[in-house]
C-alpha cells in the first residue's frame, strides 16, 4: 500500500516542478486556486478524486501498487 505522506510528497513535488502557477493548475484541474495554494503549504488534504484531478493536469496517474494475496486460514 503507498504511504499517504509519500503520495502528498509526491504531488507537492509535482506541483512545484511543473512550472505551472497554481491558477493554472487548478483552472484546468477544475478546483478553485486557493485549493491548490492551502495543499502546498499544508494547511489542507485533498480528497483522492482531486488529486487525481491535479495529476492528471500535470501528466501523472494515480493508480494502485500491486499487492501480495493476504493468506487467511
Amino acid at each position: 500500500m503507498v504511504d499517504s505522506v509519500e503520495l502528498v510528497d509526491a504531488l507537492k513535488r509535482a506541483i512545484v516542478d511543473s512550472g505551472l502557477t497554481h491558477y493554472r493548475i487548478a483552472k484546468d484541474a477544475g478546483v478553485t486556486p486557493d485549493v491548490i495554494d492551502r495543499f502546498v503549504r499544508g494547511e489542507r488534504d485533498l480528497r483522492l478524486e482531486t488529486a487525481g484531478k491535479i495529476a492528471s493536469v500535470l501528466g501523472l496517474s494515480l493508480k494502485p501498487r500491486g499487492r501480495k494475496p493476504v493468506c487467511r486460514k
